[in-house]
Formats: structure tokens, sequence, C-alpha cells
């Protein structure tokens, strides 16, 4: 135990300098100075890497790491980023200081994601001190803009394009060693691996002065603003949107049985039966869980009056299944011509495909897990939000998403918020996960 302690101290104290690095990503911005302190520190921190590895940069700051393997028609990938948000709020601890107390190291980027990005390359640089080899070309690759959607890592992207790179298994931030997402399982957490992140698609929708529908303000002409209103309430409170338990929520459901008491296990274990009164119920439990069922809707950025005779609104749509969005988005589309509404999809919508479950790469994350974490099953989700390796998933059929990190409830609420932290005895463990994948891939 003493060793083990002693263990997550020293990693503590080598991540600490890390977090000191106010790698802070603006918008339209970039300074480098303290991006140029982290690429210090990570090369005193991790020389073999940097004496072994190929290095490439995109953009100002995104790096790709690559040790040569034995095979290198081979590729697989570990990835993070090193920019972080401002710290904002008030903290127990200075939020760049990365205080070791209580257990834990605070700072910015204890879990989004510089302990991740820190155990990548520590499993990596420990394996090399012991002769490691490994059979095919393994890629560390962090971003410096992934919190302001940046453009480094589609540029590492289209560089891969152009060099015909595709990669077996792609493994980046999004799950993590977590609270159980539903009640009544009989573990404390659950290993959730992300296989598939919700699209987003920005509509910009109109309504503009004309003869309007007088049964809406009865008997009245509607106005712009009065038809918009009415079209965002039929939205918000009608079920247009295709409501179904796709492969991936299947697959969720199937793995979450075994591990939930009765009478959850008898449902989440014969789907065939039960899967029609999932998707009334699961809207009902939560928002969260409703959301997994399908397209999601939210209206922002509403602007007009009468006296302009224009009303505009931005709604975003969150789907999860690409042919489901088709119809949904017609079935929005239907709705808004209700009120003489326009919708136009905007041009920075995005949509990526789920990874191929069936691959051998994703029961060999779990396996890893399970030796890790053999007391937190591991369970695939999908990720409502985004991150940098959906742009991956053109050129790799098993993106998955899981920081090997374990989290409180305040832990994981820390994301973007005040007191970012995470118990130092967690650093050894995302540390031996990555040793753990590396070490017996094939």
């Amino acid at each position: 135990m003493y060793v083990l302690e002693q263990q997550a101290e020293e990693y503590a104290l080598q991540l600490q300098r890390m977090i000191q690095c106010k790698t802070v990503s603006v918008k339209d911005s970039y300074d480098d100075a303290e991006f140029a302190k982290l690429r210090d520190v990570m090369a005193e921190l991790f020389p073999l890497v940097h004496r072994h590895a190929k290095k490439m940069t995109f953009s100002d700051d995104c790096w790709m790491y690559c040790i040569e393997g034995k095979d290198t028609s081979r590729n697989i990938m570990l990835m993070s980023h090193h920019d972080v948000v401002a710290v904002e709020g008030e903290w127990e601890y200075d939020g760049f200081s990365g205080e070791i107390a209580e257990g834990k190291i605070w700072g910015r980027g204890t879990v989004d994601t510089k302990t991740p990005l820190f155990a990548e390359f520590m499993a990596l640089e420990e394996l090399l001190v012991e002769g490691f080899e490994p059979p095919c070309n393994v890629y560390i690759g962090s971003s410096h803009n992934e919190e302001i959607a940046g453009d480094g890592v589609p540029k590492a992207l289209e560089y891969f394009k152009e060099q015909g790179i595709t990669f077996e298994v792609i493994l980046d931030e999004g799950g993590a060693v977590i609270d159980p997402p539903v009640g009544g399982m009989k573990v404390d957490k659950c290993a959730m691996v992300a296989v598939h992140e919700k699209g987003f698609y920005h509509l910009n929708c109109k309504a503009v002065s004309g003869t309007g529908h007088a049964g809406l303000t009865s008997g009245k002409k509607a106005t712009p603003v009065e038809r918009m209103s009415a079209f965002i309430q039929e939205i918000n409170q009608k079920n247009i949107f295709i409501r179904r338990l796709n492969p991936q929520v299947s697959l969720m459901f199937t793995c979450m049985a075994p591990h939930c008491n009765f009478p959850m296990n008898l449902v989440f274990g014969n789907l065939d039966l039960f899967g029609g009164i999932l998707t009334k119920i699961m809207p009902l439990i939560s928002p969260a869980a409703g959301g997994l069922l399908g397209t999601t809707c939210a209206f922002h950025e509403i602007k007009g009056s009468n006296e302009e005779k224009c009303c505009v609104a931005k709604a975003t749509l969150r789907p999860v299944d690409s042919a489901d969005w088709k119809q949904d988005l017609q079935h929005f589309i239907d709705a808004a011509k209700k009120y003489d509404i326009t919708v136009e999809v905007d041009e920075k919508s995005e949509y990526h495909e789920p990874a191929d479950v069936t691959k051998p790469q994703l029961a060999y994350t779990f396996a890893c897990i399970r030796r890790v974490f053999p007391e937190y099953p591991p369970i695939p989700m999908i990720l409502p939000a985004g991150t940098d390796a959906r742009h991956f998933t053109e050129i790799c059929p098993c993106v998955l998403r899981f920081a090997p990190i374990r989290l409180s409830a305040q832990q994981l609420a820390s994301v973007h918020s005040e007191n970012e932290n995470i118990h130092l005895d967690a650093i050894p463990d995302a540390v031996m996960f990555y040793r753990e994948f590396l070490r017996n891939y094939r």
C-alpha cells in the first residue's frame, strides 16, 4: 500500500507541472507562451517518448507523436487534449496551482484532460524503459484547441487522409469510471465507454410578416413573433421525432442488465419484450435518458419584434441516427410550414457515424477495463457532448471515448466549473490502463 501511495504522489508531482501551464484556448486568438511551457515540461517528463517518437504539429500546437511498430502498415491512437477552459468562479485552491491537498490534485485540466494525457505519455514512457516494441504504429494525439472546436485535429485528419493512413482503434476522452447511469444497479461505478456521440445540426428559422394564420391568435392576424412562439411551443410539446432503441443504446442496456437489481435486470435483459415500454418511460425518468432515444431540439438566439415584421430563431437538433435524422428534419420543416416559417440548415452542422461495435477492438478495450477496474463493469453509451475523436470516424471504424479516470459526482461536475480535481490514487490506475492497452494489443 505504501508503494502505491508513493507512486501516486510521484505521479501527482509530475502532473502538477502540466496543470500549472495555463493553456487556455481562446476563440480567434492564440498565444503560444503557456503552450510552449507545456511542451518543455512534456519533453522533461517523457524523454524516451521524445527520443523515439516522430512528432508532427498541426495548426499552432496540435501534437501527433508516432512510435513506429513492427508492422508499420497498422496504426492505433490514444488521444486527449492539452487546452483547457478559463478558471472562473470561486475555487478552494488556485485553479492553476496543481495543489495537492485532501488526497487530491486540484486545478483546471485534472479531469479535462491533462490527467489522461499524462497517463498516456507515462504509460508509453514506462514501457519504452522496459524495451517495449509495439506490434503496430502507436500514435498519441493531443489538440491545443479542442475546447473551442478548433482546427488542430481537422488539419491532422487532412494529413492522414492524404497519406492514406487509417487506424484500427482510436481511444479519446468522453467516458470515464463514474456513478451508474441509472438507479438500481448493484455496483458503485461503471466504466462508461462512448461508442457514439450525437451530431448537431444548426437550423435557422425565419418568420416574416404576411397573411398569417388568424386561428392562432383568437381571430387576430398572427405576427411573426406570435407565429414563431406558437411553432416553438408545438415543437417543445409534441413528440415529432422518431424514438427507438438504436443499436448502441440496446447494447448499453444489455451490458447493464447483469449488474442491475430486479426488475431492471429483467427489463434490460429482455429488450425484445420490454423495449417498447422503455422508449415511453425513459423520457419520464430523465431528459438525459430520453435524449438517448433519438433527436433532441433546443431553441436559442430568438430575435425580432412585431415592429420589425420579422422574427428569427436558431434551433440545434442533436440526432443519434443518420437515417432517422433525415425524417426528423422533414417533420421539423413540415411543422414550420404550418406557421409560414422557413428553415435552413447551417453549413457548420456535423454528423459522424458510430463505432462498429462488432469490431474486436471494443471487446479488447472492455477486457483491459476488467483487468484494471475489476469491480466496475464496462458499459457502452452515447455521448451527448462533442470530442475531437469524432473527426476521425471516416478513417477509423472503431472510435471509442473512454478516459480511464475514476471520478466522483463532484469531480465529474467540476468539468468546465469550479474546483476541478481528481483523487491521487486514480492516477496510477489511469497509467496502468494505458500500459495494459498498449502492452497487450495484437
